[in-house]
């Protein structure tokens, strides 16, 4: 039997000689080991089959929302769409931008959240959805943000845009600007709450978009997007008094993968929604706008971040390096610097490719000392199908100091001594 065996392996090895058929190490494996390539591979359950017509739209999943759209998070992937950049009135959903300018704001410095915010008259006066707030009333930006993100309020969106911008047109014109930067080109905001205004206008595809940057940035955003119902304390000229924030996004309650995001409905706008979940390390972004009812959007919400986890596939390396890799250093009191990774690889694949098929490539550049601890000394690059995919930095895990003539002096010694 051993000696049959040897004898059709030999007949095979043959043939990939003659024809040329290649033989690649990660295809070679013990009985119970996986292919390098693929380390772990998670695919979610597979959706409901949904067609697209040749302008990306919808086909197979009834939706009532007049436009949607549904990105997977990480990589901006849009995964299914339907009239996603037909301009509309986003109601509260605009308040996303806004939200997104307060982090901005604290990521820079400008506010903490223990600022101190002063409600102007102005702000006290918004109609719509509101805190109450009243002119001259004190709350900290953390508080505001909670009233902005759980309540939807309009009066501590005014009260945030003056604190930031000095007036709500100069943070209406900041809201812009950053919408033109990330690409929003069908976008154009007039005021920071979302109140119907002629002008106030975007899209699905834009919604996401801002919504992305805003969960992909600032993930911090979900310890207020989540908040289901939470007491502020309001205080005045005319005393204290306690007020009961409640969540307006019904997902929070109703879908166990969610994260948030903005509702918003206003009778131009109708029933609009930008929800976020997360299943499998996996963040959805599934956008509404126009919608007949609250129920609805929900629905047709949930719907669709169904659909976005089922075309969802994972391939995760959790080590990028497998061993201490090092970087030649010229001029340097030593030779080489030692390196490694500080972190896997993750990648969200929403085409069904192999992911088996994923390769990976070390590269480490040359240094000149001296070489800082911490200093990256080349890259771990992941390529599917011969397309980059993605990749993770290498850095030198010790210094290595510049070669002085001191220091040449003494490594003569110590080498003619050994």
């Amino acid at each position: 039997m051993r000696k049959f065996l040897a004898g059709l392996l030999g007949m095979v090895l043959c043939v990939q000689t003659v024809y040329g058929i290649p033989v690649r190490a990660a295809d070679v494996f013990e009985p119970g080991e996986r292919p390098k390539a693929m380390q772990d591979v998670i695919r979610q359950e597979d959706p409901e089959q949904t067609n697209k017509d040749n302008s990306g739209n919808l086909t197979g999943l009834e939706l009532s929302a007049e436009s949607a759209v549904i990105m997977e998070a990480s990589g901006g992937q849009v995964l299914l769409e339907k009239n996603a950049d037909e301009k509309k009135p986003p109601a509260s959903v605009t308040k996303v931008m806004t939200l997104l300018l307060i982090f901005d704001a604290l990521a820079d410095g400008t506010i903490t959240p223990d600022t101190e915010v002063t409600t102007s008259e102005y702000a006290a006066s918004m109609g719509g959805s509101q805190v109450f707030l009243e002119a001259g009333e004190k709350q900290t930006v953390d508080t505001m943000i909670k009233c902005i993100a759980v309540a939807s309020a309009n009066d501590a969106c005014v009260a945030m845009a003056e604190k930031i911008a000095g007036s709500e047109p100069a943070f209406v014109e900041k809201m812009n600007q950053r919408s033109a930067g990330l690409g929003m080109t069908n976008t154009h905001f007039v005021n920071c709450n979302g109140l119907d205004t002629e002008g106030h206008l975007t899209t699905a595809r834009d919604i996401a978009l801002m919504s992305r940057e805003l969960i992909t940035k600032y993930p911090q955003i979900e310890d207020y997007s989540t908040i289901w119902m939470e007491n502020i304390t309001h205080t005045t000229a005319k005393g204290s008094s306690e007020f009961g924030l409640s969540n307006t996004n019904k997902l929070i309650r109703q879908y166990e993968y969610a994260t948030g995001l903005k509702t918003g409905s206003t009778s131009g706008a109708k029933f609009c929604l930008s929800a976020t979940a997360r299943k499998d390390g996996v963040n959805m972004i599934a956008v509404v706008m126009a919608e007949p009812d609250s129920k609805t959007r929900i629905k047709d919400a949930i719907a669709m971040l169904n659909y976005g986890f089922g075309k969802c596939s994972i391939y995760q390396d959790e080590k990028a390096l497998e061993k201490i890799v090092y970087a030649e250093v010229k001029h340097g009191m030593q030779e080489k610097a030692k390196g490694e990774t500080l972190e896997g690889f993750r990648y969200v694949d929403t085409s069904g490719s192999d992911l088996s098929a994923v390769e990976k490539e070390v590269q480490i550049q040359k240094q000149t000392a001296p070489v800082k601890k911490g200093d990256q000394i080349g890259e771990v690059i992941y390529r599917l199908n011969e397309k980059t995919i993605g990749s993770v930095p290498v850095y030198a895990t010790e210094g290595v100091g510049e070669l002085t003539f001191g220091g040449a002096f003494l490594k003569i010694l110590e080498e003619m001594m050994v």
